[in-house]
Protein backbone atom coordinates (compact mmCIF):
# COMPACT_ATOMS: atom_id res chain seq x y z
CA UNK A 1 0.00 0.00 0.00
CA UNK A 2 1.31 3.68 -0.66
CA UNK A 3 1.01 6.17 1.73
CA UNK A 4 -0.88 8.55 -0.41
CA UNK A 5 0.00 11.22 1.87
CA UNK A 6 3.81 11.14 -0.03
CA UNK A 7 1.65 13.08 -2.78
CA UNK A 8 0.87 16.22 -0.64
CA UNK A 9 1.39 19.43 -3.29
CA UNK A 10 1.33 17.04 -6.41
CA UNK A 11 -1.11 17.25 -9.40
CA UNK A 12 -3.60 14.10 -10.05
CA UNK A 13 -4.59 12.93 -13.00
CA UNK A 14 -7.72 10.51 -13.60
CA UNK A 15 -9.29 8.79 -15.94
CA UNK A 16 -12.66 8.93 -15.84
CA UNK A 17 -14.11 5.01 -17.29
CA UNK A 18 -13.59 2.32 -15.26
CA UNK A 19 -11.54 4.76 -12.30
CA UNK A 20 -14.22 7.38 -11.05
CA UNK A 21 -17.22 5.84 -13.29
CA UNK A 22 -18.27 2.36 -13.82
CA UNK A 23 -17.57 0.78 -16.97
CA UNK A 24 -20.22 0.27 -19.94
CA UNK A 25 -19.12 -3.16 -21.61
CA UNK A 26 -18.80 -2.53 -25.27
CA UNK A 27 -20.98 0.95 -24.35
CA UNK A 28 -20.60 4.61 -23.60
CA UNK A 29 -21.53 6.53 -21.39
CA UNK A 30 -23.80 9.08 -23.38
CA UNK A 31 -26.27 9.88 -20.35
CA UNK A 32 -26.39 11.18 -16.24
CA UNK A 33 -28.97 7.92 -16.10
CA UNK A 34 -25.68 6.20 -17.48
CA UNK A 35 -22.97 6.98 -15.07
CA UNK A 36 -22.91 5.42 -11.82
CA UNK A 37 -19.89 6.32 -9.65
CA UNK A 38 -17.64 2.90 -8.64
CA UNK A 39 -18.16 2.35 -4.84
CA UNK A 40 -15.86 4.86 -2.99
CA UNK A 41 -14.77 6.85 -5.57
CA UNK A 42 -16.83 10.26 -3.88
CA UNK A 43 -14.98 9.60 -0.61
CA UNK A 44 -11.62 9.16 -2.23
CA UNK A 45 -11.92 12.23 -4.77
CA UNK A 46 -12.71 13.99 -1.16
CA UNK A 47 -9.57 12.79 0.84
CA UNK A 48 -7.78 13.73 -2.41
CA UNK A 49 -8.26 17.20 -2.68
CA UNK A 50 -6.93 17.82 0.77
CA UNK A 51 -3.66 16.40 -0.44
CA UNK A 52 -3.42 17.07 -4.22
CA UNK A 53 -2.42 20.69 -5.50
CA UNK A 54 -4.65 20.51 -8.67
CA UNK A 55 -7.18 17.03 -9.25
CA UNK A 56 -7.42 16.55 -13.52
CA UNK A 57 -9.60 14.33 -15.34
CA UNK A 58 -8.17 12.89 -18.68
CA UNK A 59 -10.52 11.02 -20.35
CA UNK A 60 -10.68 9.69 -24.17
CA UNK A 61 -14.16 10.07 -25.63
CA UNK A 62 -14.29 8.71 -29.02
CA UNK A 63 -17.86 8.54 -28.67
CA UNK A 64 -18.07 11.79 -29.85
CA UNK A 65 -15.98 10.88 -33.01
CA UNK A 66 -17.90 8.12 -33.90
CA UNK A 67 -21.01 10.11 -34.07
CA UNK A 68 -22.68 8.32 -30.70
CA UNK A 69 -22.51 11.60 -27.97
CA UNK A 70 -21.90 15.27 -28.94
CA UNK A 71 -19.48 17.48 -26.65
CA UNK A 72 -23.23 18.97 -25.18
CA UNK A 73 -23.94 15.58 -23.83
CA UNK A 74 -19.99 15.04 -22.57
CA UNK A 75 -20.73 18.68 -20.66
CA UNK A 76 -23.64 17.25 -19.11
CA UNK A 77 -22.16 14.56 -17.91
CA UNK A 78 -19.21 15.85 -16.90
CA UNK A 79 -20.69 18.95 -15.21
CA UNK A 80 -22.94 16.29 -13.09
CA UNK A 81 -19.78 14.40 -12.26
CA UNK A 82 -17.90 17.86 -10.78
CA UNK A 83 -21.12 18.36 -9.17
CA UNK A 84 -21.41 15.32 -7.23
CA UNK A 85 -17.85 15.57 -6.50
CA UNK A 86 -18.27 19.11 -5.23
CA UNK A 87 -21.33 17.81 -3.26
CA UNK A 88 -19.14 14.84 -1.30
CA UNK A 89 -15.94 17.37 -0.48
CA UNK A 90 -13.80 16.70 -3.41
CA UNK A 91 -12.90 18.51 -6.66
CA UNK A 92 -11.79 18.38 -9.66
CA UNK A 93 -10.02 21.65 -11.16
CA UNK A 94 -10.49 21.20 -14.86
CA UNK A 95 -11.94 18.12 -17.46
CA UNK A 96 -9.88 17.19 -20.11
CA UNK A 97 -11.11 15.13 -23.21
CA UNK A 98 -10.10 14.16 -26.14
CA UNK A 99 -13.00 13.55 -29.05
CA UNK A 100 -10.76 11.27 -31.49
CA UNK A 101 -11.30 8.34 -33.00
CA UNK A 102 -8.40 5.80 -32.15
CA UNK A 103 -7.54 4.96 -35.48
CA UNK A 104 -6.84 8.54 -36.49
CA UNK A 105 -4.16 9.17 -33.45
CA UNK A 106 -4.98 12.34 -32.44
CA UNK A 107 -2.59 14.25 -30.23
CA UNK A 108 -4.84 14.77 -27.61
CA UNK A 109 -6.00 10.68 -27.56
CA UNK A 110 -4.08 8.81 -24.54
CA UNK A 111 -1.23 7.39 -24.60
CA UNK A 112 0.09 10.58 -26.29
CA UNK A 113 0.13 13.88 -23.84
CA UNK A 114 -2.03 16.03 -25.34
CA UNK A 115 -4.35 16.56 -22.92
CA UNK A 116 -1.52 17.10 -20.15
CA UNK A 117 0.59 19.71 -22.43
CA UNK A 118 -3.25 21.12 -22.60
CA UNK A 119 -3.21 20.79 -17.93
CA UNK A 120 0.03 22.78 -18.32
CA UNK A 121 -0.97 25.72 -20.69
CA UNK A 122 -3.71 26.12 -18.47
CA UNK A 123 -1.90 25.37 -15.10
CA UNK A 124 1.58 26.83 -15.52
CA UNK A 125 2.74 25.54 -11.90
CA UNK A 126 2.04 22.07 -12.86
CA UNK A 127 5.78 20.36 -12.83
CA UNK A 128 5.10 16.56 -14.32
CA UNK A 129 7.98 15.09 -11.98
CA UNK A 130 5.16 16.00 -9.66
CA UNK A 131 2.49 14.07 -10.87
CA UNK A 132 0.43 10.92 -10.62
CA UNK A 133 -2.13 9.27 -13.14
CA UNK A 134 -4.28 6.95 -12.35
CA UNK A 135 -5.71 4.69 -14.95
CA UNK A 136 -7.62 1.13 -15.61
CA UNK A 137 -5.99 0.59 -19.20
CA UNK A 138 -2.55 0.26 -20.33
CA UNK A 139 -2.71 3.74 -22.48
CA UNK A 140 -3.76 5.80 -19.55
CA UNK A 141 -0.42 5.02 -17.51
CA UNK A 142 1.35 5.39 -21.12
CA UNK A 143 -0.08 8.62 -20.96
CA UNK A 144 1.31 9.34 -17.60
CA UNK A 145 4.52 7.66 -18.16
CA UNK A 146 5.62 9.26 -21.32
CA UNK A 147 4.92 12.78 -19.64
CA UNK A 148 7.57 12.40 -16.65
CA UNK A 149 4.81 11.30 -14.20
CA UNK A 150 4.32 8.01 -11.85
CA UNK A 151 1.44 6.01 -12.85
CA UNK A 152 -0.86 3.69 -10.92
CA UNK A 153 -3.36 0.96 -12.14
CA UNK A 154 -6.55 -0.38 -11.50
CA UNK A 155 -7.04 -4.06 -11.81
CA UNK A 156 -10.69 -4.96 -12.60
CA UNK A 157 -11.94 -8.05 -11.35
CA UNK A 158 -13.84 -8.61 -15.21
CA UNK A 159 -10.16 -8.18 -17.33
CA UNK A 160 -7.45 -10.26 -17.30
CA UNK A 161 -4.05 -9.16 -16.08
CA UNK A 162 -1.84 -7.21 -18.81
CA UNK A 163 1.46 -6.74 -18.61
CA UNK A 164 2.23 -3.09 -17.69
CA UNK A 165 5.44 -0.64 -18.14
CA UNK A 166 7.82 -0.51 -15.63
CA UNK A 167 6.61 -2.49 -12.75
CA UNK A 168 3.35 -0.09 -12.39
CA UNK A 169 1.78 -0.84 -9.15
CA UNK A 170 -1.77 -2.46 -9.32
CA UNK A 171 -4.65 -1.48 -7.12
CA UNK A 172 -8.45 -2.31 -7.21
CA UNK A 173 -9.99 1.15 -7.03
CA UNK A 174 -9.28 4.77 -6.02
CA UNK A 175 -10.80 3.59 -2.46
CA UNK A 176 -7.81 0.81 -1.73
CA UNK A 177 -5.53 3.85 -3.14
CA UNK A 178 -7.16 6.36 -0.82
CA UNK A 179 -6.95 4.34 2.05
CA UNK A 180 -10.64 3.95 2.29
CA UNK A 181 -11.66 0.50 2.49
CA UNK A 182 -15.39 -0.15 2.78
Amino acid sequence: MIDIESYAGWTLFLDRDGVINQRIPGEYVKRIDEFVFVPGTLQSIAKFAGIFKFIFVATNQQGIGKGIMDELDLGIIHDYMVHEIQKAGGRIDKVYFCPGLATDKPLCRKPQIGMAIQAKADFPDIDFAKCLMIGDSVSDIQFGLNAGMEALYIQHADHPPIDLPHNTPVYNSLAEIAGIID
